[in-house]
């Protein structure tokens, strides 16, 4: 690992942490709109170090993560994982039960289908 007074680029080290898959994502993410102990940051060359506080959008989350450590590399999850501290875990999803779901997880069946029309006429037209 990094030393403690060494400060690591935010994009560099979002996608090390494995919040994003690829590191443009990472950048985009920044660009969006993130927070860095409650100012915000636009450029993905922001440097961040242990002890800062990020505050970003991940899919349909907001996250809360404190920096613990820098990494060198982008490596397997439990390596990801000692980078830092979930200060506000996502909740798990409660399932939509609003739409019927197919047995299989895939297409809707006829079943479903015709079900949904009488639920939502208008919607189909």
């Amino acid at each position: 690992m990094t030393g403690a007074g060494s400060k690591l680029r935010i994009d560099k080290w979002l996608w090390h942490a494995r919040f994003f898959k690829t590191r443009s994502l990472a950048a985009k993410a920044v660009s969006g709109g993130l927070r860095v102990n409650g100012q915000p940051v636009a450029k993905p060359a922001f440097a961040v170090g242990p002890g800062d506080v990020l505050t970003f959008s991940q899919a349909r989350d907001v996250r809360v993560i404190r920096v613990v450590a820098l990494g060198e590399r982008r490596g397997p999850a439990p390596e990801a994982q000692a980078l830092y501290h979930d200060l506000d875990p996502p909740k798990p999803r409660e399932p939509d039960l609003s739409a019927p779901q197919a047995e299989a997880g895939g297409r809707p069946t006829k079943r479903d289908r015709r079900m949904l029309e009488k639920s939502w006429p208008d919607a189909l037209e």
